[in-house]
């Protein structure tokens, strides 16, 4: 896990931040960030402008700050504001969707949950675990392999390896360790490599 975080307020709040943004900046606007606003309630109280410009370099940052500002009311409201730790409470929180809210129950509470983001999507696309753009179904075809123990890790894996090895654009081929398995048709050849044919989704997932 990239994102700098000591609870699961703080992991919420820079899961949010996160997207359409890299861990490392998020990082840098949090590590200031979490010294001023230290629980839910400081992050419900503050004033939407001022916050908007304490996290105007992560991008959409207008519809970050209503995000966490509201999140963070209704974590007051009906929370404690403590954040929860089920899939349904947490999907209900102003700005969190599935994907936030696997991240967060994962990696905060030890829970079994498997996040998909761009990075889990085109690795799972290329390994021919699934063959679906669609996050719920990739979730679906990912979890139906995976052993429920293993899927927080799992998604850090795929996210890790798909940011630095099996990128969008430039995935560097050579130095992958899972080249052999990988079901990608546009992938380079290796000296010695034999193409493999790309399954259907079903016996992908088989």
């Amino acid at each position: 896990m990239e994102l700098e975080y000591s609870t699961p307020l703080q992991l919420l709040v820079a899961t949010i931040l996160s997207a359409q943004c890299t861990d490392q900046r998020v990082n840098q606007v949090t590590r200031t960030l979490f010294q001023k606003y230290r629980t839910a309630a400081d992050f419900a109280r503050a004033d939407p402008a001022v916050l908007m410009g304490e996290i105007r370099s992560t991008g959409f940052y207008r519809n970050k700050a209503r995000a966490i500002i509201g999140c963070c009311q209704r974590l007051l409201s009906e929370h404690a504001g403590e954040v929860p730790d089920t899939m349904e409470a947490l999907t209900a929180l102003p700005g969190v969707w599935r994907k936030t809210a696997n991240v967060v129950l994962g990696t905060a509470f030890g829970k079994p949950a498997l996040a998909v983001d761009t990075h889990v999507t085109r690795v799972a696309n290329r390994l021919g675990l699934t063959a679906t753009e669609d996050p719920d179904k990739i979730e679906q075809d990912l979890c139906a392999v995976i052993p429920p123990a293993r899927w927080a890790r799992a998604t850090h894996l795929f996210i890790f390896h798909g940011r630095y090895t099996c990128k969008a654009l430039r995935p560097l081929c050579n130095r992958c360790p899972v080249y052999e398995d990988c079901l990608w048709p546009e992938k380079p050849r290796r000296q010695g490599a034999k193409p493999v044919p790309r399954p259907d989704a079903r016996s992908a997932r088989g």
